[in-house]
């Protein structure tokens, strides 16, 4: 998560087609991470859902203010 966390700050900095790509796959990246820690009882399930929502949270308050 600290990937996409990086990647949405400089996609924040510069917005640009080319960085919103690197934060979305690297958004795919933390979700797949997610689920496969919830899949193997790692985190509970509300817990990755938390977690997976507040990513979203994010990108999207950060396209609400590019746009």
């Amino acid at each position: 998560m600290k990937k996409y966390f990086i990647a949405l700050d400089k996609y924040t900095a510069e917005p640009s087609e080319e960085l919103k790509k690197e934060v979305l796959q690297s958004m795919s990246a933390a979700y797949q991470k997610i689920d496969k820690a919830v899949k193997r009882g790692v985190l509970h399930r509300n817990n990755g859902a938390r977690q997976k929502s507040r990513l979203a949270k994010k990108l999207n308050a950060v396209t609400q203010a590019a746009s």
